[in-house]
């Protein structure tokens, strides 16, 4: 299984994750409070740049200065802009999930994405610390695989391992191991990441 540790700020936290976390996400969203404008390179996660309704020059001009791994795309970002950022970079869609979402409109993005991303929905495009409704999934027939986020904390590991979806192929944890935004609770995030692991 897969982690990513996003909304990430601090360089010694980051570092601290070196041998534990395999993407780190860096969030490109003025209006998050887990906002920032550089990244930092640990030497083996991942980077993750997440960007909410970005036009595509400047993605791309971030990807190139921040040598950026994946794109992250939280907005209303259609099947079209992703195929285009997808011809430089690996693109993770996110979809804020709840009991109205239809999981057929994710057809149109299937060989355009590398992964999906199902987040809780919400007005501030993720980062609410709340979960949806896991048994929605099942909904999901496609053959992209997919993170999964929203709610996820210290106490999520039993109830995520019950999850048998066969295309479940990393969890996306956030505020829910945070001190303060962008502030992690790094042993949370070290013990959590061994105890999913195993």
């Amino acid at each position: 299984m897969l982690v990513k540790v996003c909304g990430m700020r601090s360089l010694p936290q980051i570092d601290s994750l070196s041998k534990n976390a395999d993407f780190i996400g860096f969030i490109f969203y003025e209006k998050s409070s887990r906002y920032v404008q550089t990244t930092h390179d640990n030497g083996h996660s991942k980077k993750v740049g997440v960007f909410v309704n970005e036009s595509i020059p400047n993605i791309l001009e971030k990807v190139k200065s921040e040598a950026l791994d994946y794109v992250q795309l939280h907005g209303s970002e259609n099947a079209d802009f992703c195929e285009e950022i997808q011809k430089t970079i690996p693109v993770i869609k996110a979809f804020g999930i709840d009991e109205s979402f239809q999981f057929s409109i994710l057809k149109s993005y299937s060989g355009h994405v590398s992964y999906f991303l199902f987040d809780t929905k919400t007005e501030q495009h993720g980062g609410s610390g709340n979960q949806f409704n896991w048994q929605l999934l099942q909904n999901y027939k496609l053959e992209t695989p997919f993170f999964l986020s929203g709610g996820i904390n210290p106490t999520s590991i039993e109830e995520l391992k019950k999850i048998s979806h066969p295309k479940l192929i990393g969890i996306d944890i956030n505020s829910g191991f945070e001190n303060s935004p962008a502030n992690k609770n790094i042993e949370q995030i070290k013990q959590f990441i061994d105890e999913i692991k195993s």
